[in-house]
């Protein structure tokens, strides 16, 4: 993959943490992610959210995800801030479960094949069937759980390259499905690779999304932490994000 020549197709990256971060709205990725799309090669896109950069710090491995990325979309509302600390104006963010929704309704319109791996047994298939009543026609061509071990990567991955996906979901929460998709995005060959940690939990209905009004708010992480309390720990490292962002210099 000529990562250098495609980084030209955007907005030089803001460092996190001295992870890149791209300043993108989500008018911007989509716009980007299409034109992965309409090239040959494979592209690996990471949603990038103040967990995920805290660890990342101490994950070499995952480090070195974002580092080969083609786009590391701002997911979370500490991710915002940091940027903004930087004199970097963006509002909104561009999560996994936006691009999963924006990109199905995409494949509806252009027939863009879609794979979805991840989540317990049966989420990952009945979120397919719920995001076909939403986008009617969309392509999702296959949907698999992400139970599995690392040693079995490979061969998941030759089951799914065997359906020619053009945009891979992973579900599999950070860093698995960073890892995984750094892995193995060759042998699966999909244009567009994307960890999108909880969304099919969410569009199954296993896990209901906060009300918009929530969402305004920028709370909808409290909200998650409510209805699922394993996911504090998660909200533990965010004072940890936020002082090393305040020590650093990106």
């Amino acid at each position: 993959m000529n990562v250098v020549s495609e980084k030209t197709l955007r907005q030089p990256s803001a460092k996190v943490l001295g992870a890149p971060v791209d300043p993108v709205s989500m008018a911007q990725a989509i716009s980007i992610i299409e034109r992965f799309l309409s090239g040959s090669e494979t592209h690996h896109i990471v949603t990038a959210d103040s967990s995920g950069l805290y660890l990342q710090m101490h994950d070499a491995e995952l480090a070195k995800a974002y580092e080969l990325a083609s786009l590391v979309t701002p997911d979370s509302i500490g991710v915002i801030w940091a940027l903004n600390r930087q004199g970097i104006n963006i509002k909104d963010r561009v999560s996994g479960v936006e691009l999963v929704n924006e990109l199905t309704e995409l494949s509806a319109k252009k027939g863009y094949r879609v794979f979805f791996l991840g989540a317990a047994p049966g989420i990952a298939e009945l979120a397919a069937e719920k995001m076909r009543l939403v986008h009617p026609g969309c392509n999702i061509v296959g949907a698999r759980h992400g139970y599995f071990p690392a040693d079995d990567d490979v061969l998941v991955a030759s089951e799914v390259a065997a359906l020619k996906p053009d945009i891979l979901f992973v579900a599999m929460g950070i860093p698995r499905q960073e890892k995984f998709i750094l892995k193995v995005k060759e042998i699966i060959g999909a244009k567009v690779s994307i960890g999108v940690g909880g969304s099919f939990d969410v569009f199954s209905g296993k896990t209901k999304r906060a009300p918009k009004f929530i969402q305004k708010i920028k709370l909808e992480w409290l909200w998650r932490v409510i209805l699922n309390p394993k996911k504090a720990s998660k909200v533990a490292a965010l004072p940890k994000f936020a002082l090393a962002v305040i020590r650093s210099k990106s």
